[in-house]
């Protein structure tokens, strides 16, 4: 397969074995339970920064203009006890120190804590995110479902994305542990509840191409002083 064919054309892609069984275990050991149906600022983690800094960055380096920044990291983990289904949606906000109004920049909101805006459209385009798999993820256990091609259509309405789902098929994103997908923010993508004893864990990091205007700064990366688990 040729992955930046695929990537420009449906929104993702699936990159098979990125993380071999030993590092993959001593990562799924170091994060251990997420707190509910996710962990954020996962950043934070030295372990997580440099994997985040060097393999993946590695390899969302040849899809993006510039260099890749990690700028937001969560873990999810789906299973029994934090079992959750997501609705069809694009992801539109960066997550950021403050709000200073700017603009091209807004609406702005606060999810637990940490301002979020919606930048503009073409700063989410030189957007990628990372989904690396710690376990096999398929329908059973709640694999992300995508509609293909949906990034290159810009912020959708709801209105719009009903009407995605009626005319165009949905792919299940199937992968093996240590398989990562990459995936366009502005892709339109939903999860099912897990109808599986089985986890489903995934390291999310998403990666901007690009610097922001000052005085506007992440929230979470680069990280220069980590933390450990």
């Amino acid at each position: 397969m040729n992955f930046a064919s695929h990537l420009d054309a449906h929104g993702f892609v699936i990159v098979p074995n990125v993380l071999d069984a030993s590092a993959r275990h001593a990562l799924a050991a170091l994060l251990g339970d997420a707190n509910g149906a996710g962990s954020r600022g996962m950043l934070r983690v030295r372990e997580v920064a440099e994997l985040a800094q060097s393999l993946l960055a590695d390899l969302v380096s040849p899809y993006l203009a510039f260099n890749p920044v990690p700028v937001r990291g969560i873990y999810f983990d789906k299973r029994p006890e934090t079992n959750w289904l997501v609705a069809w949606h694009q992801d539109l906000t960066l997550a950021l120190k403050e709000q200073t109004e700017m603009t091209g920049f807004g609406p702005w909101s606060v999810k637990e804590g940490v301002p979020h805006v919606q930048p503009p459209m073409m700063l989410l385009e030189q957007m990628l995110a990372v989904r690396l798999h710690l376990d096999d993820t398929d329908a059973g256990n709640g694999a992300l479902r995508v509609l293909p091609g949906t990034h290159r259509l810009g912020r959708l309405s709801a209105e719009a994305i009903q009407g995605c789902r009626e005319t165009r098929e949905e792919v299940l994103c199937e992968a093996k542990a240590g398989d990562v997908l990459l995936m366009r923010p502005l892709l339109l993508h939903a999860s099912s509840r897990s109808s599986s004893p089985r986890r489903r864990r995934v390291l999310h990091i998403e990666y901007a191409g690009f610097e922001l205007p000052a005085p506007l700064e992440w929230h979470e990366a680069p990280c220069q002083s980590c933390d450990s688990l």
